[in-house]
């Protein structure tokens, strides 16, 4: 990286993901898809890369399992404490949603690498002055709520996100969308660029993780109608998002220069379940430094001196 020009290092590649897995304590993940955001930022910070992560602060967890005694599971809010972890930041912006403002700010949290790199988090919130008890509540839940709570959660990420990082001036090079839960910055980035599809697509990379039908968020138009208004033209919404249902893959899909799943496998049914679309491979691997107990550090650090050095 010090062999870069100092323009790119000013650069950044922002990473975009509804759960991102960095402490036990810190509850805003619910399973691979947050466990893999969050190694790949601890690798991004190995490896000195300028990237920054953009996520929703989902202050009541995704659930706490409780099993009954006849094993059924019951659901329980899982509540944290974003300052005991992380900073506010002062500043704000706004999204529209049902036709009102909604007030989002965002809390820093800085990933560092044990061997001196380090990327910025931002979790984005709406629990603001100013904003409705419901619409305080849209960053509350990962992945809560009914389809219209997870849409405005989607415009919060996607759209806020995007607002966000510009209003800190952090100057994005790459966006990157992990799942199509972000694909929403796809269409600002339209908005911000006079509806030039060639110029975003060349912005954006997606990587999709599920292979099944029921894994992909779909929205009906009369519910994006109600909650994002025509944030752009119906017609080229319904071009880039499908005809019948908006299906935020699709989407990023169609608003992406670069597309992987996480396996050969997993590659090679994508591309049978978007047959238009070349989807390449990029296995997931697990960050070994975080992942190896403190037994196994001191092992590997006796007769293997420099294994953590190398997030490959």
């Amino acid at each position: 990286m010090t062999q870069m020009g100092g323009s790119l290092l000013k650069q950044r590649i922002a990473y975009f993901s509804m759960e991102i897995a960095l402490s036990n304590d810190i509850h805003t993940y619910s399973g691979g898809l947050g466990v893999l955001a969050g190694d790949t930022i601890r690798s991004s910070a190995d490896l000195n890369i300028p990237l920054v992560a953009v996520t929703l602060i989902s202050k009541k967890g995704y659930f706490r399992q409780e099993l009954t005694c006849d094993g059924r599971q019951i659901e329980h809010p899982d509540p944290w404490d974003p300052s005991r972890f992380m900073q506010q930041l002062p500043e704000e912006v706004t999204v529209q949603i049902e036709g009102r403002n909604v007030h989002i700010k965002a809390w820093l949290y800085t990933v560092k690498s044990p061997i001196g790199g380090s990327v910025p988090v931002y979790f984005l919130d709406t629990d603001v002055e100013g904003n409705s008890p419901e619409d305080r509540e849209i960053t509350s839940f990962l992945y809560g709520g009914d389809e219209r709570y997870r849409i405005k959660q989607e415009i919060v990420l996607g759209i806020g996100g995007v607002r966000m990082l510009e209003k800190l001036r952090i100057d994005v090079r790459k966006y990157h969308m992990n799942e199509g839960h972000s694909s929403f910055l796809a269409l600002e980035l339209l908005r911000k660029h006079e509806m030039n599809v060639d110029k975003v697509r060349n912005m954006c990379i997606f990587t999709t993780h599920t292979p099944v039908e029921a894994g992909h968020d779909k929205f009906s138009y009369n519910l994006v109608q109600e909650v994002l208004g025509e944030f752009i033209p119906f017609s080229v919404l319904r071009s880039l998002g499908g005809h019948d249902r908006l299906n935020m893959t699709l989407l990023a899909l169609n608003l992406s220069n670069y597309i992987n799943g996480v396996a050969k496998r997993h590659k090679m049914i994508s591309e049978e379940m978007f047959p238009s679309y070349e989807i390449h491979a990029i296995t997931n691997r697990i960050h070994s430094y975080t992942w190896t107990c403190e037994s196994f550090k001191r092992l590997y650090d006796k007769y293997l001196p420099g294994w953590a050095h190398e997030p490959e």
